[in-house]
C-alpha cells in the first residue's frame, strides 16, 4: 500500500470538511480526502439560507437564536453548544462574506435575511428574518467559496479517494485507509489528527432529499472501531420534498410566504401551529402533513399536499396578516431560482403559476459521532476524549440539534463547529507526535474489500438496498411503534446475514469499480439502520424527530438524556449521558 503522511487528515470535502481544512491549514500540513470532487459535496444542495442574528432587517439577538435552537431541539440540545452556535454564527457569516460569498443584499447594502421555520422574536413569538441567503443556492455558494479559499491556502486535496477504515493504536488515532477510485489500489494516510466530515445517511430511507453518496461511511467506520454513536434515533424528515422524488424544496419558499394546502383547499397548519403556522419547526410540520394524509386530506386522495407560492395565493395571505409586502413572478424567479428550476425540471410544474406537490422526505441526522464543543471525538458517557479524533457537520453529534434541527442550522453547524474542529486540531498537533502504525494497518480493510470483490452468492446489493430503504421508510419513519421497530430490526439483521454470506457483484475489476464500492457502502448503511432502529426502540417517548404512537408524550423524567450506542461483537449496547442545561428548563413547545 502506498503511504502518505500529513499532520491533519480531513475526511470529506463538504462545508464542515472545507472549513476545518481551511483553519487547520493555517498551522499544519493538511490533507482532504473525499470520495467526490469537493464542489459536488452535499452541502451544495442546501438552499434557503444560513442563520445568524445579524438584525439587518428587524431586531434580533443571538440569545433568541440559541433559545430557538434549544426549543426546536425539543430540549435535548446541549445548551452550551447552542449558545456557541448562535453567538459564533454572526462572526462566521461575516467571515464568509469577507471570503467573497455573494450574499443577497438589502437596499442599503447589508446582507439580506429571510424568515425560516422555528426562528422567532422570543418576545413576540412571531417569525424573525434571520436566514442570510444567496438566492436559494446558499449551500452551493458556501461550498464554492470555501473551496477557493482552501486552494488559496495550499490545502492538499486527494479527490476520489474513498476512506474505508480508521487506523487506531492503543486507543489513539493513527490514520486512515482509502481506496483510490480511479486505480482501485489501497493507500494508508498517517496523521496526528483525523477529522471526519462525511455527512449523513439519508439513503437508508426510500424517499430522501439526500444524494446517492450519503451512506453514513464516517459514522459506520467509527462505530466499527468501538466508538459510540450518539442519539441515532433522532432523524429528521423535511416536510417539503418534491413528490414523488423526495428532492428538497427549501424552507425558504415558506419563508418568502409560501403556504401548505390540503385536498380541501385549507391552509391546514393553522390547526397545528396557530401562532407561526407554516413556519413551525420541521418535525411539527412533517407530522402535520402525515396526519392530513392519514385522514384522507391529501390532494385528490393521493399521498401529497400542496406547497403554494403563486403570487395570488401568497399576496392574499399576506394581506390577511396585515403585511404590506407583496410578491410577483419576478420575485419568485430570482429569490427562489433553484426551486423554480427543480420544480419545472423534475415535476413539470411552474411554481409561479401552480402549487407544488410535496411530501415529507428523509433529510437530516441529528445524531452521529459524539464530540465535545471543539469537535473532539468522545469515547463514552463520561466524555472521555479520543486523542486525535475529530468530527464536524452532519456526521457529528455535538449535540447542538438535540431531537430536531432548525432550518439553516445545518450550515451554521458546518462553519461554526468545522472551524472549531480545525483550530483545535492545530493546537493538538503542536503537542502531539505521530502514533505508530500497527503492523497490520490496512489489512482488515483490504480483506473486506476482497471478500466483497470475490463474493459468489446469489444476492445483489441493489436488492438488499431497496429492501432496507423500504423497511426503514415503513417502520422507522415519521411515526414509529414498538411492533414496527422490532420488525425493522429483525429484517435488517436478516439482510446483514445475507450481506455477509450470500452477496455477489458483477464487476470484479479495479478501476472505477462503483459496483464494489456501493456494495461496501451498503454495509455501512445496514450498520447505521440497525443502530437507528435499536436506539429508537429503547426510547419510550416522543421527542422531536422521534415520534412514537405507543408513547405519544415527551418524558423528561426518564428520557431527558442522550443515547450512546456501541458495538459489542455482533450486539449493540446502549448507554446514556445527561443533557447539558445552562438556562432553559424543558417546557412544552408551542408554535
Amino acid at each position: 500500500m502506498e503511504m502518505h503522511k500529513f499532520d491533519v487528515l480531513i475526511v470529506g470535502a463538504g462545508g464542515a470538511g472545507l472549513m476545518a481544512a481551511l483553519h487547520a491549514s493555517k498551522g499544519t500540513n493538511t490533507a482532504v480526502l473525499s470520495k467526490l470532487y469537493p464542489t459536488r459535496s452535499h452541502t451544495g444542495t442546501a438552499l434557503g439560507g444560513i442563520g445568524a442574528a445579524l438584525g439587518n432587517l428587524e431586531e434580533d439577538k443571538w440569545e433568541w437564536h440559541a433559545f430557538d435552537t434549544i426549543k426546536g431541539g425539543d430540549y435535548l440540545t446541549d445548551q452550551d453548544a447552542a449558545e456557541i452556535l448562535a453567538r459564533e454564527a454572526i462572526d462566521a457569516v461575516i467571515e464568509l462574506e469577507h471570503f467573497g460569498l455573494p450574499f443577497d443584499r438589502t437596499e442599503d447594502g447589508k446582507i439580506s435575511q429571510r424568515r425560516f421555520g422555528g426562528h422567532t422574536n422570543n418576545e413576540t413569538g412571531q417569525p424573525v428574518r434571520r436566514a442570510c441567503h444567496a438566492a436559494d443556492r446558499t449551500g452551493h455558494m458556501i461550498l464554492q467559496t470555501l473551496y477557493q479559499q482552501c486552494i488559496k491556502n495550499n490545502v492538499n486535496f486527494f479527490d476520489e479517494y474513498h476512506v474505508i477504515d480508521l487506523i487506531m493504536n492503543d486507543g489513539r488515532v493513527a490514520g486512515v485507509v482509502a481506496i483510490n477510485i480511479d486505480r482501485g489500489d489501497l493507500h494508508i494516510f498517517q496523521g496526528k489528527a483525523v477529522v471526519f466530515a462525511t455527512g449523513g445517511w439519508g439513503k437508508c430511507w426510500e424517499v430522501t432529499s439526500n444524494a446517492h453518496s450519503l451512506t453514513g461511511d464516517g459514522a459506520a467506520i467509527c462505530f466499527r472501531r468501538g466508538i459510540p454513536l450518539e442519539d441515532m434515533e433522532f432523524y429528521q424528515f423535511h416536510p417539503t420534498g418534491l413528490y414523488p422524488t423526495g428532492f428538497l424544496i427549501t424552507e425558504g419558499v415558506r419563508g418568502e410566504g409560501g403556504v401548505l394546502i390540503n385536498g380541501r383547499g385549507e391552509r391546514f397548519m393553522e390547526r397545528y401551529a396557530p401562532k407561526i403556522k407554516d413556519l413551525a419547526s420541521r418535525d411539527v410540520v412533517s407530522r402535520a402533513i402525515y396526519l392530513e394524509l392519514r385522514e384522507g386530506r391529501g390532494i385528490k386522495g393521493k399521498r401529497y399536499v400542496y406547497l403554494d407560492v403563486t403570487p395570488d395565493t401568497v399576496n392574499r395571505y399576506l394581506a390577511e396578516a396585515g403585511e404590506t409586502r407583496r410578491i410577483d413572478v419576478h420575485f419568485i424567479e430570482t429569490k427562489l431560482a433553484e426551486t423554480v428550476d427543480q420544480s419545472r425540471t423534475y415535476a413539470g410544474i411552474d411554481p409561479t403559476r401552480e402549487p407544488m406537490p410535496i411530501q415529507p422526505t428523509a433529510h437530516y441526522a441529528m445524531g452521529g459521532i459524539p464530540t465535545n464543543n471543539d469537535g473532539c471525538g468522545i469515547a463514552d458517557a463520561h466524555n472521555t476524549i479520543i486523542p486525535g479524533l475529530y468530527a464536524a457537520g452532519e456526521c457529528a453529534c455535538v449535540s447542538v440539534h438535540g431531537a430536531n434541527r432548525l432550518g439553516t442550522n445545518s450550515l451554521v453547524d458546518l462553519v461554526v463547529f468545522g472551524r472549531r474542529a480545525g483550530k483545535h486540531a492545530v493546537e493538538f498537533c503542536k503537542q502531539a507526535d505521530f502514533v505508530p502504525l500497527p503492523a497490520d494497518a490496512g489489512k482488515e480493510a483490504e480483506a473486506e474489500i476482497e471478500r466483497i470483490r470475490k463474493a459468489n452468492g446469489k444476492t445483489r446489493p441493489a436488492v438488499l438496498r431497496q429492501k432496507m430503504q423500504q423497511t426503514m421508510m415503513d417502520y422507522v419513519g415519521v411515526f414509529r411503534t414498538e411492533k414496527d421497530m422490532r420488525q425493522a430490526i429483525e429484517t435488517i439483521r436478516e439482510m446483514k446475514e445475507a450481506y455477509r454470506k450470500d452477496l455477489t457483484i458483477d464487476d470484479r475489476g479495479s478501476r472505477f469499480n462503483t459496483d464494489l464500492l456501493e456494495a461496501w457502502e451498503l454495509g455501512c448503511q445496514l450498520d447505521i439502520a440497525e443502530v437507528t432502529a435499536v436506539s429508537a426502540l429503547a426510547r419510550q417517548e416522543s421527542r422531536g424527530g422521534h415520534s412514537r404512537e405507543d408513547f405519544p408524550k415527551r418524558d423528561d423524567v426518564n428520557w431527558l438524556k442522550h443515547t450512546l450506542a456501541c458495538k459489542d461483537g455482533d450486539k449493540i449496547t446502549l448507554d446514556y449521558k445527561p443533557v447539558v442545561i445552562t438556562k432553559y428548563q424543558p417546557k412544552e413547545r408551542v408554535y
